[in-house]
């Protein structure tokens, strides 16, 4: 099993967070956003998970690394491809085409999921869905009465489905995924300046791939920063039951309210903490009440009052605003 991940986008929802880091790369609960969708994946596979490739713009050599130990970590060889110019979903994948064979997962990197199946891998393919209230913003599927895709559809007018793609597919046949995308590329085949998978998808069916729905228990999304935060309090929930606060974080005169993550050698004095929030590694911080907020490494908080906020690394801020979004490397007071 092989995991093609397109991450090359500037992420411009998500700034100022993403003007120092790539978006699949901010820590939620101490993981960053595309490790966490690695282990989800690999979860619900039967079979190991060999290769995984990241598809990425110029985000240097450090974030390369980073990219192949999370591939690694999960016992995975890591492969980094480029795409230059943003032209389109069908494109961003074909930049992996030495990667396309076999059985393939194709995940887009802002997405989080939970789900209690395992992959069926003996299906031509499968688009993994997830019910949405108003359909209008999503692509979204038709189905027959044997869970078969008749139809796919790009932000429905009028109600025709509500389960939309959540951004996560598998392919039996990855040198088929191939052929298909390079048609597209080859025959200029574009919507609005861009190659878009769904058109490879709509193809492959009509030469005979049966495409099936997985229907997973909840999506989250990370593309701006409430999402993200919401995102964050939805992971906590899940690991509830689990460690989450380091054994050399240092817990002075304060109240944390759980679920909580705190990270390596963080500090917290005369405060309170929580519930929903996310600390990283060698941050201090002291007399605030923070909730349902990310913070991230090396930070140094002092003297605020925090609900639905995202911190970036090596801040330090000192104030009382209720709600903020602050990138790295950045001193307010």
């Amino acid at each position: 099993m092989k995991i093609i991940i397109p991450m090359a986008g500037m992420g411009k929802r998500m700034r100022p967070h993403t003007l120092t880091i790539p978006k699949p790369l901010i820590k939620i609960a101490g993981k960053p956003i595309v490790q966490r969708l690695v282990e989800d994946i690999a979860s619900v596979c039967q079979e190991k998970i060999e290769e995984i490739a990241f598809i990425i713009g110029d985000f240097g050599k450090e974030t390369e690394e980073m990219l192949l130990e999370i591939a690694s970590n999960v016992g995975a060889q890591g492969k980094i491809y480029y795409q230059e110019t943003p032209l389109g979903t069908a494109h961003a994948i074909l930049c992996a085409e030495n990667s396309l064979s076999g059985k393939t997962i194709v995940a887009f990197a802002d997405t989080l999921f939970k789900a209690d199946f395992k992959l069926d891998e003996t299906r031509d393919g499968i688009i993994w869905v997830h019910k949405v209230k108003d359909p209008s913003s999503f692509g979204v599927v038709k189905t027959n009465q044997d869970e078969v895709i008749t139809d796919f559809i790009e932000k429905p007018k009028t109600h025709i489905s509500d389960l939309a793609i959540i951004g996560i597919y598998y392919f039996k046949d990855g040198l088929f995924l191939k052929a298909q995308l390079q048609y597209l590329i080859d025959n200029e085949i574009q919507k609005n300046g861009e190659f878009q998978l769904t058109d490879a998808l709509e193809n492959m069916k009509k030469n005979g791939t049966s495409f099936y729905t997985g229907k997973v228990l909840e999506w989250l999304d990370c593309g701006n920063k409430d999402a993200t935060v919401y995102t964050n309090q939805r992971i906590l929930e899940f690991h509830k039951n689990e460690k989450l606060i380091s054994k050399t974080a240092i817990i002075e005169n304060s109240i944390i309210i759980p679920p909580c993550y705190l990270g390596d050698n963080v500090k917290i004095s005369n405060s309170i903490i929580g519930p929903y929030v996310s600390v990283d590694a060698n941050t201090n911080i002291d007399f605030s009440v923070i909730t349902e907020s990310i913070v991230q490494s090396n930070t140094k908080i002092s003297c605020v009052n925090l609900d639905n906020s995202m911190i970036g690394n090596y801040v330090e801020y000192f104030g009382s605003k209720k709600e903020v979004s602050i990138g790295d490397y950045t001193v307010l007071s």
